[in-house]
Parts: structure tokens; sequence; C-alpha cells
């Protein structure tokens, strides 16, 4: 580890920030919960969130950590690159140890680069990207699965029960849209599925017609699409206005309530990969309850995961004994947490040793059943 280079920092935070800003009670442990509060995924953010601090409410009442109170601290990184590493360098200089967050890989890795060198231990509970725990980082981990998991559901589904004779696969050019666009392409192309175009668009977009006309011509009669719900719900509705009658599919990205609101009636039908539906498991009904006598919807993907980013952390600060970040991530990766998402084990890269994404049929009032 760099212990050394962190403890200059750490030295030098104090220098700057002073005394006051470094100390903190013995009895409160700060949580960042770092993610968009602002920005066109804030509904994501907000999963997160609400089921971070669902975790911290719950532990604080059966007792905290070592008797220590559990305090979250919301960052806004607004899902920018550029504004989580602004955010990661906030956490640093307020001495918060543990963060859950970010949300989108592009933001989580430029900010992932500065908690491994500061000593900050991060769960992601959303974030996909492989590349993020790729690098041998000692102190990041997450308690979601990966696009080289979620990419293969998805193709493996199209080429099993869709079956169509000629795909396209649009992403949005960032980190996540791109590396799970890449991953369902390559999982058709190995199952002899023709991929007639692969092609990029920018987020933020909001005129779809030229990509529409392009996948009519090129014949196309399935589309799927790497990146976030606020272009593909233009996507599908241009799609449905200009006669492009083909089912779309994309990944959990996508799978907010807010696709039906943009896209309307054309968003019946889509497919969507997320994770297991957490808030249906029968064990989870008190917490359901919970959730809801907050007026808090706890079906969003991220929220469950979220939780269970929290509890780990807690349990393995009280298996550690300690809250050295360093002790805290030994005890993650030695044991085994019992959380409303299931036994989660970690191995060396800090990636859960098993997760599985689940194919759903998507439909206009914002519902999904599983698909068959």
């Amino acid at each position: 580890m760099k212990t050394n280079q962190r403890l200059s920092k750490i030295f030098l935070a104090m220098a700057l920030t002073g005394a006051a800003s470094y100390s903190l009670a013995a009895d409160t442990i700060r949580i960042g919960l770092a993610g968009p509060v602002t920005g066109p995924v804030a509904q994501y953010g907000d999963m997160q969130f609400i089921g971070a601090e669902m975790a911290i409410e719950q532990i604080n009442k059966a007792g905290g950590v070592n008797g220590a109170q559990l305090k979250g601290v919301r960052y806004d990184d607004a899902c920018d690159p550029k504004q989580a590493v602004a955010v990661a360098n906030k956490i640093v200089n307020d001495n918060v140890k543990f963060v859950v967050g970010h949300l989108c890989s592009s933001s989580t890795q430029p900010a992932s680069d500065i908690y491994e060198d500061e000593g900050i231990l991060m769960i992601t509970a959303a974030s996909t990207s492989p590349d993020i725990t790729s690098r041998g980082y000692e102190l990041i981990f997450r308690t979601i699965g990966l696009d080289s998991l979620q990419g293969p559901t998805a193709g493996n589904f199209i080429a099993d029960h869709v079956k169509p004779k000629n795909v396209a696969v649009i992403h949005d050019k960032q980190q996540y849209g791109e590396g799970i666009a890449t991953a369902v392409k390559q999982t058709l192309e190995g199952k002899n599925i023709k991929v007639g175009l692969f092609e990029g668009i920018n987020a933020g977009d909001k005129d779809f017609s030229s990509l529409i006309a392009k996948l009519k011509r090129e014949g196309v009669d399935f589309v799927y699409y790497g990146g976030y719900h606020p272009e593909l719900g233009l996507l599908l509705r241009q799609s449905k206005e200009k006669g492009l009658n083909v089912r779309f599919m994309g990944p959990e990205g996508v799978g907010n309530s807010e696709i039906s609101a943009i896209a309307g009636p054309a968003s019946e039908g889509m497919y969507v990969t997320l994770p297991k539906s957490f808030d249906q498991d029968p064990r989870n009904k008190e917490l359901v309850d919970g959730f809801k006598a907050k007026k808090q919807d706890p079906s969003g993907p991220f929220v469950f995961p979220a939780y269970a980013a929290v509890q780990v952390i807690a349990e393995g600060i009280e298996k550690a004994g300690s809250t050295d970040t360093d002790k805290v991530a030994e005890a993650l990766r030695s044991n085994t947490f019992d959380t409303p998402t299931g036994m989660l084990s970690f191995d060396e890269k800090g990636d859960l040793k098993d997760f599985n994404f689940v194919v759903y049929e998507w439909h206009q009032d914002g519902t999904k059943t599983e698909a068959k």
C-alpha cells in the first residue's frame, strides 16, 4: 500500500484545512454518499442515496458500529467526471474515510484513483465497468455486477430468444455505455448473430432522425442501446413516430420510470437487464415497508445494492475492530456478508464473487415483468 504517500497527503490536508476539520468525534463515522444529486440521471442518484441512508438509519437504531454512529454526507458529482474529481478531493479534505459511490462509471473511475491514493475505501453500488476494479487497487469494491456479466446476459437473450437477423448496437460514447455495448456486440457475434451497425451518439442529443433513417436503410430488426434513459427514451419515441417498429433493449441505466415518461407507449415491450428485483424478495418485506413508510420507491436497481454497500462497510469495521481502511478492506475480502441482496463475498479485485443480472420486459406504466 502507498502508506507513506498517503500519510504525507493527510498531513498536508491537515495543514491546509486546519485541525478542527481534521478532528472527528470518536462516536461518529462519516460515510460520503457520492453521486448525481443534479443532472440528467439524478433519479439514479436518488436510488443510491435512499438505499444508503436507510442502512445508516437502521444500523444506528441497532446501536451503531462498535459504539459509534454512522453519518451519511451527500456529495453531488452530477455524473460528470470533472465534478467527480472535485468531489473526491473534497471528501479527502473533509477527512471522510468511507464512500458509497460514485454512480456513473465515467465518474467512478477518476474518483477511485484519488481514493486509492488517499487511503479512502470506496464501494460503488452502481458502476458496472470492469475497468474500475481491473487495476489492482486494494480499497475499491462494488456491490453490483460487471458489464462483462451484464453484456453476455443481454447478448445471449437476444440470440437465443429474440433471434433477430440484423442487430444495431448503439451507444453514447461514454465508458459505461460503450463498454456494455461492446460486450453485447462481442456476445452476439460469438453466436453468429449479424451486427449490421455499431455506432455512437452523443450524450445529450435530442434529434435522432438521421440515425433512425440509417436503421431503416440497413434493414435493422432489433436495436440494443448502451447508455442512459434520457437518450433512449427520445430514440424510442421518435422511432415509433417515424415508423421504425423494432424491439429495443438496454442495460440497467435505462431501467427507470422516467423512460416511460419520455417515451410513453413506445417504451412498452422494451427489454432491459437489471439486478434481481430485491424488493420482491419476501425476506426484505420489512425493509420494503420501511421505504414505503417514507414514501420512497424501493424498486430502483441501485437501492438495495447501496443499502448492502453501507452494511458491508459497517460490518467490515466491526470485524476489523478498526476504522483503518486497509484493515477494513482486508476484512471485506476475508468474510461473507448476509445482506438484503444475498450473501456477498468479494474477490481480490473487489468484485462480487457471484452476481446475476435478469432480463425484464418493460411496460409503459413503468413496471416490469421477467422476460421469458
